[in-house]
């Protein structure tokens, strides 16, 4: 009972010393575990999170990594449990044929908190290997005059296991002859040799056929076997014998491939064969027979490939020089291999931030490094430093790691990115560099605000533009980064013709683009004010703005319009003629018959407008005043002119390409009255005859017939009463006739009016009679007028007026022409007869 106790005490002791050393070592960032050989991939080592106290769920979020010291990852750490695992099938015999011990080395790294643990693992070695025999089928001559005793040296069996897994006996078999002794070597290592246990008798036996076994102590045991065919031969008296039991020599790891690293002589007094001595390995790795040749005759080593004292420091091998007669002698050689400085430090970034912000506090780890050399001695030395230039400062924290921290606060504005570069030399003659460059962003605090690239911005568009074209762009920078120097644009408030400034213009959020939304039109809007903000994305965001001003250009796009004669009037006449003009035939050049007027609704030179005689029934009798419109005789008429002038005078602007528009005036030739009325006549005839003509090929014959049959009728009735009423009226009024004729001869031309909606317009071209051309319109109308100013004043209120056709009294017949007053009021008569109309003013 009582020793149960204390056995259960001393488990509890030795259970709470592991658990004290496991946090000793965790403590201070150290953990060593042990895993077999050939374990499969994943298989488990340890639990790196639970031995260092990690959380398992922030094990992703604080960038947890296990980074190899050696080129090869051999071990992984699993994010969801938090075990360290195999990442390869691991090979001890590959990884540390030279080593007893073999540990493999790694750092786990815990980047969101700049901190770095050791991990050693120990490689155990299991028995997976056999011992092997070099040459599984060796010939061995012996001489039959061999004294008893005589010992001979076997090749050895190698086993790349360590411990008891490695060779660990020998056992012959096959012949009472010979028997088997095995020597311990220095190094520990075991030497079989044969021995001659009864005399040879080559008469009796030439060959002898044996079997060397080989055999490890692992469970199970591993076996290799060789053959061993001893031939019998003629007596030998000398053996070759070396001039040196142990050639040993040191050579420099950058000695050139196929250099000579070692001569070994062995001598043989003998005559013949038996004196002729040939040099081989007998013992060597495969490592070592891949590095080394010997040559047979010489007994020269030779380099066969190149040495890396990295990989290994010492070779040994064992030779044997064998005479003609079988007999043989056996020296070791050894290669030391010197170190050379020919490694340049290894500079590892284990982890390293990309950004830090401006306001981060001075220390802040920005990078941990690992620096190695693979070279020994003073060519390993590695002594690490910063370029300066750089408010950062290296600090050496384990063996081979350094960190790189802030040694004072940063400014963004004064300098937004570095370029740190970190420079490691070793202690070689001469010394090896490297560098390696950290690259750190600084991110900047929201703390300027966008400004435009200009002060004000104006553009000029033209008018009749398309919906959504491009006016122009702003753009304004902000000196931060990221998204505090995310600019967008958006438009101020603002309003254009009592509609929103919106629904004009737009701005690109993105880009500053201002688009125009809709057509402008320079008669309505001339300019356009606006303001454009500028707004990072920071929190708060900071603002700014700038004035915009768009000045709409005019274009040509409006034609001069015809205010004289007036466009509906010559719309509605079937002939184009928009009035009758009367010219005195007796008129002398430079007469003013007529004016044309028009404006255009255009601006600057596309509203300049020009006036020209497009066409003319007589060419050359009018002219047009280029910039007035005023329409003259160019000479004075002649009687072969025709009495109806149609003239086409063309109105354009200088605008580019040009606009122009048409006027139609009618003219005619006539000194009275009687004569204007005759050729108006004739023209509503040849009219109505045209129009009769034109209209035969549309309506039937009755309608023709009727039409024409109505017409006639009401002409006659018209003519009829104009005659009845001429008759009385010339006989009663034959001198005011007179006098009233040579009053309108004295009437310039200028005073007939076709129109009266521009009478207040032309009051200095009024006329007395209007002629207008419509073969649709009969009638009888009687008016007062107050217009004209040329006739005779109208009699007092009192005085009944004269009729058309009644006498005048006789004393009125001898009294001389009154003057005719200016602005008076007259009884006037228009009378429409067919297609032509004309007006008549009485007192």
């Amino acid at each position: 009972m009582c020793a149960a106790g204390r056995r259960w005490g001393r488990r509890q002791r030795v259970l709470l010393w592991g658990v004290l050393l496991a946090a000793w070592e965790a403590a201070w960032g150290q953990l060593r575990y042990s895993v077999p050989e050939e374990m499969p991939k994943g298989s488990f080592v340890g639990d790196v999170a639970k031995d260092l106290g990690l959380q398992l769920p922030a094990l992703p979020d604080r960038g947890v990594r296990i980074i190899d010291r050696g080129r090869t990852q051999y071990f992984v750490l699993h994010g969801k449990t938090g075990h360290l695992v195999t990442a390869e099938r691991i090979d001890r015999e590959q990884l540390c044929r030279l080593v007893e011990q073999c540990v493999l080395r790694c750092e786990l790294i815990v980047e969101g908190e700049m901190q770095m643990y050791g991990i050693e693992i120990e490689i155990t070695d299991i028995n997976d290997n056999a011992p092997n025999f070099k040459d599984t089928e060796v010939e061995q001559r012996i001489s039959e005059t061999t004294a008893l005793g005589s010992r001979f040296p076997l090749a050895e069996a190698h086993d790349p296991d360590s411990g008891r897994n490695s060779l660990q006996s020998y056992e012959l078999s096959g012949d009472e002859h010979f028997s088997l002794a095995v020597q311990t070597g220095p190094g520990g290592d075991q030497r079989p040799e044969l021995v001659l246990a009864k005399a040879l008798d080559r008469e009796e036996a030439a060959f002898h056929e044996l079997v060397l076994r080989a055999s490890d102590g692992g469970e199970p045991s591993r076996t290799g076997t060789a053959r061993i065919r001893v031939t019998v031969l003629d007596a030998n008296d000398n053996a070759p014998v070396f001039s040196q039991a142990e050639y040993t020599v040191r050579v420099a790891e950058d000695v050139p491939v196929g250099s000579v690293l070692v001569t070994v002589t062995a001598t043989d007094p003998d005559e013949g064969p038996n004196g002729e001595v040939k040099y081989l390995i007998k013992k060597a790795t495969d490592l070592v027979l891949q590095t080394f040749q010997l040559d047979a005759e010489k007994g020269a080593t030779t380099l066969v490939q190149s040495l890396d004292f990295e990989e290994g420091a010492y070779y040994e091998l064992e030779v044997q020089a064998r005479d003609g007669g079988g007999l043989s002698d056996t020296a070791k050689i050894g290669i030391t291999v010197t170190d050379v400085n020919d490694n340049v430090p290894e500079i590892s970034v284990r982890s390293a931030l990309s950004e830090i912000s401006e306001d981060a506090p001075q220390g802040t780890v920005v990078a941990l490094l690992h620096v190695q050399d693979q070279d020994s001695g003073a060519n390993g030395e590695v002594r690490c430093s910063l370029d300066g230039g750089h408010p950062f400062r290296l600090e050496r924290s384990f063996e081979g790691y350094y960190r790189v921290m802030t040694a004072e606060l940063l400014d963004r504005e004064q300098e937004w990115e570095y370029n740190v570069t970190v420079r490691a030399a070793d202690g070689g003659g001469p010394s090896l560099q490297s560098s390696r460059v950290l690259c750190l962003r600084v991110l900047d605090v929201n703390d300027n605000a966008p400004v435009f690239l200009q002060e004000r911005y104006s553009a000029r568009l033209r008018e009749n533009n398309v919906a959504g074209a491009l006016v122009l762009r702003v753009r304004a920078t902000d000196s931060d980064w990221g998204e505090n120097a995310r600019v967008r644009y958006r438009l101020g408030e603002g309003g254009v013709r009592g509609s929103a400034l919106s629904s004009y213009v737009s701005v690109q959020a993105e880009t500053g683009a201002l688009y125009a939304l809709r057509s402008f039109d320079y008669e309505q809007v001339r300019e356009v004010g606006l303001w454009v903000w500028a707004e990072d994305g920071g929190s708060p965001a900071l603002s700014s703005n700038v004035s915009v001003r768009l000045v709409i250009v005019d274009e040509n796009d409006n034609a001069p319009q015809v205010l004289y004669p007036p466009a509906a009037a010559a719309a509605a006449s079937g002939s184009g003629w928009a009035g009758v003009e009367l010219a005195a035939r007796s008129s002398e050049a430079g007469a003013l018959v007529a004016k044309v007027v028009a404006v255009d609704a255009d601006a600057g030179q596309n509203a300049w407008l020009s006036y020209e005689l497009a066409k003319a029934t007589e060419p050359g009798l009018f002219r047009v005043g280029l910039h007035s419109g005023e329409v003259r005789t160019a000479r004075s008429p002649l009687a072969r002119d025709a009495a109806r002038q149609s003239l086409v005078v063309l109105v354009k602007d200088h605008g580019r390409p040009a606009l122009s528009a048409t006027a139609t005036l009618s003219v005619v030739l006539a000194d009275s009255v009687a004569e204007l009325l005759a050729e108006l006549g004739s023209a509503a005839r040849a009219e109505a005859e045209a129009g009769a003509a034109e209209a035969g090929g549309s309506l039937t014959r009755w309608l023709v017939l009727a039409v024409a049959a109505v017409s006639c009728l009401f002409v006659a009735f018209l003519l009829l009463l104009l005659a009845l009423r001429l008759r009385r009226w010339r006989r009663s009024q034959q001198q005011l006739l007179a006098a009233a004729s040579g009053a309108l001869r004295g009437v310039p031309a200028t005073h007939f009016v076709g129109i009266d909606g521009v009478r207040a317009f032309l009051h200095s071209y009024s006329h007395d009679v209007s002629l207008t051309d419509d073969s649709r319109k009969s009638h009888l109308r009687f008016s007062t007028d107050s217009c004209c100013h040329t006739l005779p004043a109208r009699p007092p209120p009192d005085e009944p007026a004269p009729l058309l056709g009644d006498q005048e009294p006789a004393g009125a017949q001898q009294a001389d022409p009154a003057p005719l007053p200016v602005s008076s009021s007259y009884w006037g008569v228009s009378v429409t007869v067919s297609s032509a109309s004309f007006a008549l003013y009485f007192p």
